[in-house]
């Protein structure tokens, strides 16, 4: 079977290599200009009326110049966008391992729901008499995330997962305020997002980073040294980056409470624990949920993002505002103020992402609670059955059972040549969306996988055999088929670091350059 596809390589290769037609397409792959590079002068998708300008209303603000849009007719315009979207990988194209970031499958049942007539046009300044319905949903997706976490306080308002951090490390601080207290420095475990380090200082917080040991789990024995009285907060994350249970969890919880300090978790891979295991019975204080990472709302492309906030009883009283309560006419009702003072206050206009809670209740109902820990269940499930599949080939980080996500380095590669890029580029030709790559970053060249749970058996099997298949040619010095991946792409490899220095954002007119 890897002969022949071998074989079906070399021919396709062969053919790449051949491929400079007159078009610039390739086969039905159709080179794709910019939107303003096809403007075509009178061409436009629709018919305007004749009109005639008036500037009674504009004074001196009217246009001076043409305002530069493109011309084009409506077929190009629904071409062009067509055209597009066939060059965007997702999880519904194929298996998308990307680890860290749960690309999850969105059941059409969400949007199905979250598209109702009475939920799609619903306005943040409706009167609370027209939006009862919308005010229950919101209700009823913090009672499931309460009884999820085991925690008995949540604010649905902020916009993402980094936003539920800010909101969290808020709360911190401003009960450290509130006790008179003036701690400065937040731990943070060194495999931690970088998101988490970023947080604590935009709160004025010190930031020192704790090791992880040969195990890939934080070092209990170093975080107590480091627990003085100056420390404010740990920020962790569990199931961590490295796809590992922190084993000391319930001991790191108490020498924290100990000496005073919060407990803030990272919640980012609670899809890998969700109905298995309550964070507040692990003495965590508070602790940020992204919807789509667990609960399956859309996911990529900056939002619109919801990262949900959970927190101890100790916590509780700095909650941000708004939140939703029943008064005792059995009508529901936002609290917008708080006199007692202790909130933080608002994070943001209005009151959080309505469509993402939306998709969030409609996956934890149609689920169940014994649909949620089956779905931690099989996350974790093909998780380990990629492990277990690629071990005897790749070179795991640590020989233990894994989350819900595996852990390779590149060590596998040692004496290829090849590195950890050459062979996500190598993926690519292959028909998948790499893997996360070079993180976390106390692993050397990371390889971290994570196939979510909707994947098949099927599906499972065909990346494994590509993958064994690339480690197999990386390991028979077939250098040529790394170092010039990908070759069947609309573009070759791209200038990474070029790009990432000297992003060009903006189209300008040739001429202008």
């Amino acid at each position: 079977m890897q002969d022949t596809h071998k074989k079906a390589f070399d021919m396709t290769a062969d053919l790449n290599s051949h491929a400079n037609t007159q078009t610039g397409n390739r086969g039905l792959q159709i080179e794709e200009p910019l939107i303003f590079e096809q403007d075509s002068m009178g061409h436009c998708g629709v018919d305007w009326p004749d009109f005639q300008l008036s500037h009674d209303h504009l004074g001196n603000l009217h246009r001076s110049k043409p305002i530069g849009l493109p011309g084009l007719s409506e077929p190009q315009i629904v071409r062009h966008y067509t055209r597009l979207s066939q060059k965007n990988y997702a999880i519904d194209m194929g298996l998308y391992p990307l680890g860290s970031c749960t690309m999850k499958h969105n059941p059409r049942l969400n949007e199905k729901i979250a598209r109702l007539p009475g939920l799609a046009d619903l306005h943040p300044l409706q009167p609370l008499d027209t939006v009862q319905g919308a005010l229950e949903i919101m209700d009823r997706l913090a009672h499931w995330l309460k009884v999820l976490t085991g925690m008995p306080s949540v604010s649905l308002s902020p916009a993402a997962g980094a936003h539920g951090e800010l909101c969290g490390m808020m709360a911190i601080k401003a009960a450290l305020d509130h006790r008179g207290e003036k701690r400065h420095k937040v731990l943070v475990a060194e495999s931690a997002h970088g998101t988490n380090p970023a947080t604590a200082a935009a709160c004025g917080f010190d930031v020192e980073a704790i090791p992880a040991g040969p195990d890939g789990q934080i070092d209990f024995d170093l975080l107590l040294q480091k627990l003085t009285p100056d420390v404010a907060a740990l920020m962790l994350t569990n199931p961590n980056t490295c796809g590992l249970f922190e084993k000391d969890i319930i001991k790191i919880a108490k020498a924290l409470h100990d000496i005073g300090a919060f407990f803030y978790c990272d919640g980012a891979n609670f899809n890998a624990i969700v109905g298995k295991v309550r964070p507040g019975d692990l003495g965590i204080d508070c602790m940020h949920i992204n919807l789509h990472k667990t609960f399956s709302t859309p996911h990529g492309g900056g939002g619109p993002g919801s990262g949900p906030v959970v927190f101890s009883e100790a916590l509780a009283p700095f909650v941000p505002l708004p939140y939703v309560i029943r008064d005792q006419n059995n009508k529901f009702c936002l609290i917008e103020h708080n006199d007692d003072g202790h909130s933080v206050g608002r994070l943001k206009a209005f009151h959080g992402q309505m469509g993402m809670f939306i998709r969030a209740l409609t996956y934890m109902l149609s689920h169940g609670a014994d649909g949620l820990k089956q779905v931690a269940e099989d996350a974790v499930l093909n998780a380990n059955y990629i492990l277990a599949s690629l071990k005897d080939i790749f070179t795991p980080t640590y020989n233990r059972f894994c989350m819900h996500e595996v852990l390779f380095d590149d060590r596998f590669l040692d004496g290829t040549s090849v590195t950890t890029l050459d062979f996500a580029k190598a993926m690519i030709d292959e028909g998948y969306h790499p893997m996360t790559m070079y993180f976390p970053l106390v692993v050397h060249g990371a390889l971290l996988i994570e196939p979510t749970e909707t994947e098949s058996k099927e599906s499972l099997d065909q990346f494994i055999a590509m993958m064994r298949h690339l480690a197999i040619q990386a390991k028979n010095g077939n250098q040529d088929l790394f170092k010039t991946a990908p070759c069947l792409t609309p573009r070759r490899r791209l200038d990474e670091t070029l790009a990432a220095r000297k992003p060009i954002l903006r189209w300008v007119p040739e001429a202008n350059h």
